[in-house]
């Protein structure tokens, strides 16, 4: 398989890599991961979430405030919600690969 490489632009831009490191930081919450996944079906407001996830509502309300500042996630009001939604589609996709390859590496462990 390819391994996919950086521009060379962002290989070596010090902001890139900082910018990188807080995404991550804001994804390393298996709720946050979760949560990306189930909007990625599709938008969804706090309670749907709870229900969804099974979590109570001050958890999810704190995970999608990370979520936000760190701009994965957008909230658009809908009457008296908020409809979350993913901020595009990178995020997903690094979610997805994250736990292609995490499974990936425990199904080949001795």
């Amino acid at each position: 398989m390819a391994q996919p490489t950086a521009p060379a632009a962002l290989s070596a831009d010090p902001k890139a890599h900082s910018a990188a490191s807080e995404l991550l930081r804001a994804l390393a919450a298996p709720a946050r991961v979760a949560i990306v996944l189930s909007l990625q079906e599709r938008s969804m407001c706090v309670h749907e979430l709870v229900d969804a996830l099974h979590l109570n509502q001050p958890q999810v309300s704190q995970h999608l405030s990370v979520l936000k500042k760190s701009g994965v996630v957008i909230g658009n009001r809908r009457g008296r919600e908020i409809e979350y939604s993913l901020a595009d589609d990178h995020v997903a996709h690094i979610v997805v690969d994250a736990l292609v390859h995490a499974t990936e590496r425990r199904e080949t462990a001795p």
